[in-house]
């Protein structure tokens, strides 16, 4: 039986501590580097610092691990076997520029997974609201967007069992399952269009948009330590740069 998805630790993890903008200005330092960056070394760094903080995240235990991250896992390994399929060798493809992109991905969207797994997707539209000036209608309107994710999760269980209560098994017939994910994955396109539509007009008539400007009663501050947290980002960077540099196996993208 798969772990159901929830957003945000179930409870207080050490990263909770971490205000939302900080992790995502994290990513300010990250991306730049990670997207110019060609080379295995790099990336491997950014990694090794990001996977020290999955225990910190409340990630330690592999299987919940692997409930947020299998997705990843399936985009780094599909990057690197087309890379080596259908790559140019006269370009440098093959099995080590599979390997660097692979990384790459996995560097690059592992900071996510952190942030979803160790915020409250209320302190993150807070956070939002009050030091990056967002638009309230925005930054509601995606934290309404975030609560349904879970239902959708249990909905996509809900309809499984609910075929397989009626019979309708694919049994080992690959064309079978093909179709039973197709007609599972259009029904609950459908419920969450309609749900999607009630919560919308349920929010136009509490007032969401009106255009009124609205306070924040919960507030967001900074601390040292999402300044610590920054400079701790700044640093693996600067860290993976050195490394590669001077092993000699920087080079950029689009060098």
């Amino acid at each position: 039986m798969s772990l159901p998805l929830t957003l945000g630790p179930a409870r207080p993890v050490p990263l909770s501590g971490i205000n939302p903008v900080a992790q995502l200005g994290a990513l300010a330092f990250l991306l730049p580097v990670l997207l110019v960056s060609g080379d295995l070394v790099t990336p491997s760094v950014v990694l090794a610092a990001e996977v020290c903080l999955l225990p910190a995240a409340g990630l330690a235990r592999p299987r919940a691990l692997l409930a947020r991250t299998w997705p990843l896992l399936l985009g780094a390994a599909g990057v690197a076997w087309v890379n080596v399929l259908f790559g140019d060798p006269a370009e440098g493809s093959g099995w080590p520029s599979a390997l660097a992109l692979a990384v790459r991905v996995l560097a690059l969207a592992l900071p996510g997974v952190l942030l979803v797994a160790s915020t409250d997707p209320v302190r993150l539209a807070d956070a939002l609201t009050v030091h990056w000036r967002v638009s309230t209608r925005f930054a509601y309107g995606a934290l309404a967007a975030l609560r349904l994710v879970p239902l959708l999760a249990t909905e996509w269980q809900t309809i499984r069992l609910a075929r397989r209560a009626r019979g309708i098994e694919p049994g080992r017939n690959p064309v079978a399952h093909v179709r039973l994910f197709a007609g599972t994955a259009f029904a609950l396109l459908v419920a969450a269009v309609r749900r999607g539509t009630r919560l919308a007009t349920a929010m136009d008539a509490r007032g969401f948009d009106s255009g009124t400007v609205r306070t924040n009663a919960r507030g967001s501050r900074l601390r040292r330590r999402d300044a610590a947290y920054l400079g701790g980002a700044a640093g693996v960077c600067a860290l993976a740069l050195v490394l590669s540099v001077g092993t000699g196996s920087w080079h950029p993208v689009f060098g």
